[in-house]
């Protein structure tokens, strides 16, 4: 049985597109496969100041790190401070990379695998110290992850991707939405097939569906097919043909950013 961490660099994943997140989907994904969770940290920016001032931002706040303990977190905090510059200007600082490689680093001990939630590269290093104490690193981010960091991990995944981490929007939200990048496309013909994974209880799974570009809203501009790195939401369903083959239908971008 792996033991395994979740480091969570909250406030890097909170601006690259990690907003809305659900740590119990993190859980399920770290219990999944010969894997336990043993330890789950998050780390975050508070801003002390706004906290008493501020009732609303408040309860927010603290709602949310309830949340986070709920689903078997422990949230360490990083309260915000502010430095003036000689012409005045007010800047805010909260990085908790320190706290998060050295607590990583400490309890990697007791560790198998690591799952490391960021983007930024500032976290190489620790991602070679961690495997060279015999653990697995696997990272996952979002927007604007650094190609060095991926390369570094024993294994990386978009967290678009990962299924349920992040909600849908209302309007494709169903047990059938799914997210996924293109396994191939034919552009003379217009068709191809997405690349989706389903959290199944031996890990995570890759499975294909056929699309044609008729069933987008990017029919005439179908070269985004072709194009690496950009994310599709689309919905599952039987073909018009055949009830018992399915197709990805309401086919959309959801960004073009590097998976």
């Amino acid at each position: 049985m792996l033991k395994t961490g979740i480091y969570v660099d909250a406030e890097n994943i909170r601006l690259c597109g990690g907003y809305g997140m659900r740590y119990d989907i993190l859980v399920d994904f770290a219990n999944t496969g010969h894997s336990v969770m043993l330890r789950a940290n998050s780390y975050l920016a508070e801003d002390q100041k706004r906290t008493e001032e501020d009732a609303e931002y408040r309860h927010k706040l603290y709602a949310y790190h309830d949340v986070l303990r709920k689903c078997g977190f422990k949230v360490i905090k990083k309260y915000v401070k502010r430095y003036v510059d000689e012409d005045g200007v007010v800047t805010t600082k909260a990085n908790a990379d320190m706290d998060l490689a050295i607590d990583a680093i400490l309890q990697a001990r007791n560790l198998d695998r690591v799952i490391l939630l960021t983007g930024d590269g500032d976290f190489i290093r620790l991602i070679t110290a961690l495997q060279n104490k015999g653990c697995r690193v696997e990272v996952i981010g979002f927007n604007n992850v650094s190609n060095d960091l991926r390369e570094a991990a024993d294994y990386y995944i978009s967290g678009f991707l990962l299924p349920g981490l992040l909600p849908f929007a209302p309007d494709l939200e169903s047990e059938n939405s799914q997210r996924g990048v293109v396994a191939t496309y034919k552009q003379d013909r217009g068709f191809g097939f997405f690349r989706y994974f389903v959290l199944a209880a031996d890990g995570l799974q890759a499975k294909t569906v056929f699309f044609h570009c008729s069933k987008s809203s990017h029919e005439h501009e179908s070269h985004i097919f072709g194009q690496r790195g950009n994310i599709f939401e689309f919905q599952i369903v039987p073909t018009s043909r055949d009830a018992n083959k399915v197709e990805a239908q309401n086919i959309r971008l959801l960004n073009a950013n590097d998976y």
